[in-house]
């Protein structure tokens, strides 16, 4: 017997899935504990329809963070911070404070979790920074601490 999982079901798949069971497992098992229904002909359009939704938004995502790469790749973002007699900066530039200035010059939003430091920067100078975006989009900003 055919039934669309409607909780993810340990030993047989996740949910929305379609599945072959044998009919004793489905009838005393999964419809009494509403863990999956027959799949008839609603239950696998309404489970396209779910499939084609979420590809649909997955889509508009990458496509919306492509235009964000685009919007912040190759941008010098100027870091003004304090420094002491000796020239090392007083703590380090973080993700923070490069995600605050993304933000302030460019209008775009990002996670201070989203950028990857190299290595820590803890003197003036110009900095390669990634902004992981996405999963397959990453965008390269260049960071220029200053005193």
């Amino acid at each position: 017997m055919k039934v669309v999982l409607k909780q993810d079901v340990k030993t047989i798949g996740k949910k929305d899935e379609l599945h072959e069971v044998s009919d004793g497992y489905a009838r005393n098992y999964l419809f009494p504990r509403k863990l999956a229904v027959a799949a008839d002909s609603t239950a696998i359009n309404e489970v396209k329809n779910k499939d084609a939704a979420a590809e649909y938004h997955a889509e508009q995502q990458l496509d919306a963070a492509k235009a964000l790469a685009a919007k912040i790749n190759k941008k010098t973002i100027v870091i003004k911070a304090k420094a002491g007699s000796a020239g090392r900066l007083f703590g380090s530039v973080t993700g923070k404070d490069i995600a605050a200035e993304i933000s302030k010059t460019t209008g775009a939003d990002v996670d201070k979790r989203k950028i990857v430091l190299a290595e820590e920067i803890k003197a003036f100078g110009s900095y390669e920074v990634d902004v992981k975006i996405y999963p397959q989009v990453t965008a390269k900003v260049t960071v220029k601490v200053e005193e």
